[in-house]
Formats: structure tokens, sequence, C-alpha cells
């Protein structure tokens, strides 16, 4: 009998390149390649998936259904991947070949749960919700598990190389809150709170009052939670809110951290133009979002990322963000790329899951927990590759004299 492994090499060396750096393993205990890193193709379903769904998808769909594993480093694996060839049309006569020899051509395999189908029209105010829920109402033990006791969901500012994760996000909700000019008595709003991390920093140690939206209500809940037990809650307040609906502005600074990327290119325009609505003149807006570099895509519709973890999801490249700011009233004032310490702070998150695999399979189950690891792995190889990048932009809303009352250099905001 031909063995799975002598059918499927040419499809392998398609996807992991010709020489096969890493060992692959088949359900029928043949295999191809050796290295330190081993692929585990457990099942023929996973090349059913990959015959339904040619590349990044179907690998994704095999990996999340368990059909498809990993024994070694997962970095070793996708950096590999990462400089690989697709799977082209050429290919998939190869594949079909395989696939009949190996009796699998036939119905389609289930897609694993885990996947998102929204409807309704993209950005709608209920379809947005869907897609928040989708990602964050997971479980609010799991994302403590993977995120540590900050709650923090997005890049972390290592001030040196030693700092630990906890400390790199207190830094950087610091150095937002330094960039803001927050003092006793503001009002600060932010979009996109999640547990609350930014608002309770902002309360504590800036004396601030504080207003935060979500649409998730897991993580609304957490987060009145957390500020109830701070003692806060005269000064800190968490909604579940579109920031289409807030209308008790003005604020004095507004932070949106890592909500940026569920806007959407085609409400860019109006995101920007209701949160300038919400200032005063000087008011300050800090917009912290992942960004893609000149010519790279973003969450493309129908990839793993698009189905499995942030559906919906749009990266903007910088430039454009910066025009978009500007053409609805916002003076830009500085740009600061984070890509090398989002990646650092994926390392830490994926350490956080890998070290805990058991705990994060019970609270989440192994589908999502295998869909986290792939995709925190994954981006934290795109992040230091500089295929996607970070950055937090500032803008001021003008003033009739211009002054906006920002220190003369950046050594005020260390």
């Amino acid at each position: 009998m031909t063995s799975a492994a002598s059918l499927l090499e040419p499809i392998v060396g398609r996807l992991l390149g010709p020489e096969v750096p890493v060992a692959v393993r088949f359900w029928d205990g043949s295999s191809i390649g050796a290295g330190a890193t081993t692929v585990v193709v457990r099942s023929p379903e996973a090349i059913k998936h990959l015959l339904w769904a040619p590349n990044e998808l179907g690998l994704g769909r095999a990996y999340v259904a368990g059909q498809l594993d990993l024994e070694g480093d997962i970095y070793d694996l996708l950096q590999l991947k990462s400089e690989a060839p697709e799977l082209g049309p050429r290919a998939i006569p190869a594949l079909l070949s395989a696939a009949r020899k190996l009796d699998l051509i036939g119905r389609k395999p289930p897609v694993p749960p885990e996947e998102a189908r929204l409807r309704g029209r993209r950005h709608s105010r209920q379809r947005d919700a869907a897609a928040i829920r989708h990602h964050y109402d997971v479980s609010n033990d799991f994302y403590r598990l993977v995120l540590g006791p900050t709650m923090t969901y997005s890049c972390a500012y290592f001030r040196d190389e030693h700092m630990t994760l906890d400390d790199a996000q207190e830094s950087k909700y610091e150095l937002i809150c330094q960039k803001l000019g927050l003092e006793p008595g503001m009002r600060l709003l932010d979009v996109g709170c999640g547990w609350g991390g930014m608002v309770l920093h902002a309360a504590r140690h800036h004396g601030v009052e504080a207003v935060g939206v979500t649409l998730s209500p897991s993580q609304h809940e957490l987060a009145t939670k957390r500020i109830a037990e701070a003692g806060l809650g005269d000064r800190v307040e968490v909604r579940v809110q579109d920031y289409r609906d807030i209308r008790d502005g003005p604020f004095d600074a507004i932070s949106s951290i890592g909500m940026f990327e569920h806007v959407g290119l085609a409400r860019l325009e109006e995101y920007f133009e209701r949160l300038l609505a919400l200032l005063p003149p000087g008011g300050r807006l800090l917009n912290h979002g992942i960004s893609r570099p000149r010519g790279e895509g973003g969450f493309d519709r129908g990839s793993f990322i698009d189905r499995y973890v942030f559906p919906d999801g749009e990266l903007h490249e910088v430039g454009r963000v910066v025009s978009r700011m500007a053409d609805v009233g916002f003076e830009v004032r500085d740009v600061h790329g984070l890509r090398e310490h989002y990646a650092k702070t994926l390392r830490h998150w994926v350490s956080n899951l890998e070290g805990r695999w058991d705990d994060a399979v019970a609270l989440a189950g192994a589908g999502r927990a295998r869909v986290w690891r792939l995709y925190m792995a994954a981006s934290a190889v795109n992040f230091e590759s500089g295929r996607t990048a970070i950055h937090q932009v500032l803008a001021v809303k003008p003033t009739a004299d211009g002054d906006a009352a920002l220190p003369l250099t950046r050594e005020a905001w260390s």
C-alpha cells in the first residue's frame, strides 16, 4: 500500500519548501524530512480541509480541529512557513491526485465551531457587536491566564529589556496618560476599554474622571467589578456602548487602545469625526492601533485571522490614518511606532498560554486555545519581520490661537 508520505511529499514541499526543514509525520506512521520540529498530521481529515480551502485557512481549520498538530517550537515552523510558497493553481491537480489515491474525495469536512460566521451589513452596529462578542466573550478567566493580572489586551511598552509584562503594561498606560497630559479633575474617555485597565490607571495615578466603553458584556461585567474593588466607582464608569452612540461629551482627552482595528476603512472618517466632536478645543486624542506597512494587506476576508480571530478586522497604513485624522480637523502631533514592543508582548502571552495549556483548554476549549496559540505566535513573527506594525498617533483638536500646550520634547513622556 502506498504511504501517505510518498503521495503527499510534493504538497508538503510546496508548503514548507523543497528541503522540508522539519519532520512531517502522517497518520499511517510514514514521514518526510527531519528536524527538531515535527508537524503531525493526525488524520486524513486534515488533507480534506486543505483540499476544500487550500493554504492558510485549510491548514488553520485542520489545526483548530486537532487533526494537525505540532511537536516542538511553534515559532520555528511559523518562520519557515512565512518564507515558503503557497499552493498555487499548478499544485491543485497534485493535491487532488493524492487525495483520490487516499480515498479522500467526498463530502466537505465539518468546519470547526470556533469559526465566525457573521451576518448583516459590514461594520453596522449589530454586526460590529457580534464580531466583538466572538473574540472577547470567550472567558474572562481564560484571558486572565493569557494576559496576566493587568488584563490588558494590547501592546505593552518595555522601557527596558528586563521589564516584566505586568510592569510594561502599566508603563504603556502611563506613557499614554503623559501624552494626553492628564491632570486631576480632567474627564477621560477610553474607547474600547477592555477590562478597564486604562480608566483604572488614569483614575488612580492622575486623578481623572473616566468613562470606558466596550461592546463586550463579559468585559463590562469584569471591568465594573474591578472598578468597585478599587473603590473608584464614584469616578470611573464602564458602559456597553458603541462609540457612535456617545452623547455626553465633551471629554478633555480620549484614548483608543487596540480598538481601531475593528473600525473599518469605510468608517474611518466617521470614527475620527465622532471623536473630534467629543473633544473641546485643545483636547487630545491618542489612537493606538495595529497598522500595516505600505503595500501589505491585513486581515484579508476569508483568511484564518478573519474567520477565527478578528472577524471584519481591518488594518490601515499609518500614513492613511494620519491623513484621515487631518482631513476631519485634527492636528497630528506625534507618531510613535512600537512593533518590537508588540512582538515581545505576544511572546509573553504565548508563553503564559503554553505554560498553563491544560487550564486554558478547561476554560475555553481545545479549539479556542489552539486558535489563540496559533494567531498570537504568528502575530509575533509578523511584528518581528516588519510585516505588521503598530503606532500610537497623538492628535489635538486645534484652538483658535493654535496653542496646544504640548511639551517641547518627548523627554516629558519618558
